[in-house]
């Protein structure tokens, strides 16, 4: 019988594609196959979040309940960003946990495997040019990574301590992925970065020099890929030549991830993000302007260390002016190892959840007014998802989430939808082509 491995991926788009790195080395090399029940796995691997405080409490409630309920021979694994920050603490805290893999050391999942008791946890560890095996969580989008770690110092961020020093992965590996991709069947490709339009910075041996703007156009010329889609790009980085390719490449998808995190042009200095409330606004007007159709996605912390009810304000006002698709908001959160952990004027627990209530408040309200004009619309679909009620979904241009009643036999199709219903998250329509 061969072996079977169960993995909890928690956070971000990046760790999930690093989950798929570690089940096609697993698949390759040990024979592995996977399991959606961890009853049944031989081998149990969480890949942790450590962006916030919540999913690294998250993380040592679920393996007692792993070791509890697991096989009595199963492995346990921790991986990701947690498992970068606090390396040995967590077999000292869970002495059941046979090995820990943090973010930057991927590749080695199959070495650690049979080292019990193994930590591998270097942020300098270079895997920019490793050759993973291919395993993709669907056939029909790919994921690519395109840069490992990161070079910025926000004050609120703990992945720089977690993921090390930016490196590009090289614009070669990149296109022969994606063209890897389009061979079995994906017509959609998405880039991952910490900051993707940053890439070209650095690379870890001697390669041409390219930026985000060459990458996109060297993507675009694989024939058989017909839909681009990265994140996150960083506002900083987002300069005209971005900008006009961004709106002018018809295999770039018209939306945009832009984290504001502040509205406030002094919190930004203090978190170090390295532009204004003026400058954020000036990208998304000239955004606007080359791409009327595009939509516009962000992050938000609210109640910053000493953030005033006017510079919270700020970040309203902004909300309001640039009328948000998707808002991802967050109480701000103290993270070990970064320099806010040590900020005074720690805002009161009552008035930072106040605040977080008002943005998501103002945020529905946008959306609510937005959705109420689709009824009519007439978008593009890709069709990537089948839900057991016989419906269909798939993502417009510009990332607005649709469903159809049909058939699997339309996954990994376009088809022009005409919206008939609305709901907050999901629309609703019927294929009019």
């Amino acid at each position: 019988m061969s072996k079977k491995v169960f993995i909890e991926t928690l956070g971000c788009a990046m760790n999930e594609r690093d989950s798929e790195h570690m089940l096609a080395e697993l698949s390759k090399k040990e024979a592995y196959e996977s399991t959606n029940d961890f009853r049944d796995a031989d081998l149990i691997l969480i890949n942790t979040c450590s962006v916030r405080e919540k999913p690294v409490s998250k993380l040592f409630s679920e393996l007692g309940v792993f070791n509890k309920k697991k096989k009595n021979d199963a492995k346990i694994g921790v991986c990701g960003c947690t498992a970068s920050h606090l390396g040995e603490e967590i077999i000292k805290r869970a002495p059941y946990v046979n090995f820990v893999l943090g973010a930057r050391n991927v590749s080695k999942i199959t070495e650690v495997l049979h080292k019990d008791k193994a930590v591998e946890v270097d942020i300098n560890y270079d895997e920019s040019e490793f050759a993973f095996n291919d395993f993709r969580s669907s056939p029909y989008k790919a994921f690519i990574n395109i840069s490992i770690g990161c070079d910025k110092a926000c004050t609120f961020c703990i992945v720089p301590k977690t993921r090390g020093d930016e490196i590009s992965i090289p614009l070669n590996l990149i296109v022969d992925e994606a063209i890897r991709a389009t061979k079995n069947g994906a017509k959609e490709i998405f880039l991952l970065g910490q900051n993707v339009n940053n890439y070209g910075r650095r690379f870890s041996g001697n390669h041409e020099k390219v930026n985000f703007t060459k990458l996109l156009q060297e993507l675009s010329k694989i024939d058989a890929l017909k839909r681009i889609r990265f994140t996150s790009p960083h506002p900083f980085h987002m300069d005209d030549e971005f900008i006009t390719e961004f709106s002018n490449n018809p295999k770039i998808c018209k939306s945009m991830h832009m984290p504001l995190q502040s509205g406030n042009t002094k919190v930004l200095k203090e978190m170090k993000r390295g532009y204004s409330k003026e400058w954020f606004l000036n990208r998304v007007a000239k955004l606007k302007e080359m791409c009327p159709d595009v939509s516009i996605s962000t992050d938000i912390i609210v109640a910053f260390p000493g953030e005033s009810d006017a510079e919270f304000e700020d970040t309203m006002d902004v909300m309001r002016q640039v009328e948000f698709d998707q808002v991802f908001s967050f109480k701000y959160s103290p993270r070990p190892e970064t320099e806010a952990e040590h900020f005074s004027g720690v805002v009161d627990a009552d008035i930072a959840s106040a605040r977080l209530t008002r943005v998501q408040e103002l945020h529905t309200q946008h959306i609510d007014a937005k959705n109420a004009s689709q009824v009519g619309n007439v978008y593009s679909v890709y069709f990537e998802e089948l839900f057991n009620d016989g419906f269909v979904s798939g993502r417009s241009d510009n990332n607005i989430v649709i469903k159809v009643k049909a058939s699997e036999e339309l996954l990994g199709e376009f088809a022009d939808v005409k919206i008939t219903s609305i709901a907050r998250t999901v629309l609703t329509g019927e294929i009019v082509n």
